[in-house]
């Protein structure tokens, strides 16, 4: 009588492909602005220029899109990256121009869809 021989099953291994070499792209995430009445166009364009290098003109229609809208994307990055941009907003500071203004303005983040 003949002995049987076990079979053997190895694993096989999956071949990586060009798509699985990528780098894996972080989620994106919204800096939102947020309207409020203490703030001048000024003021947002200002904060603009100086903490996300927007140009005057790009600046104000942002202003006027806050202003509009109630809100506005003002920038689109990491997590960490939007978090940073968001700290920034808030430690920016008052409105000089307006008497009653108590504090920076508002921004949250938001994922991209």
């Amino acid at each position: 009588m003949e002995e049987e021989t076990p079979t053997i099953v190895r694993p096989t291994r999956k071949r990586k492909t060009d798509q699985d070499r990528r780098p894996q792209r972080q989620p994106r995430y919204h800096v939102i602005l947020w309207n409020d009445d203490d703030h001048t166009y000024e003021y947002v364009v200002k904060m603009l220029r100086e903490l996300f290098g927007h140009q005057m003109e790009h600046g104000f229609q942002l202003a006027e899109e806050v202003d509009g809208r109630g809100r506005a994307i003002i920038l689109t990055t990491t997590k960490e990256h939007a978090e940073l941009k968001c700290e920034q907003i808030h430690a920016y500071g008052r409105d000089p121009m307006i008497k009653v203004c108590s504090g920076s303005m508002s921004s949250t983040i938001e994922p991209e869809s």
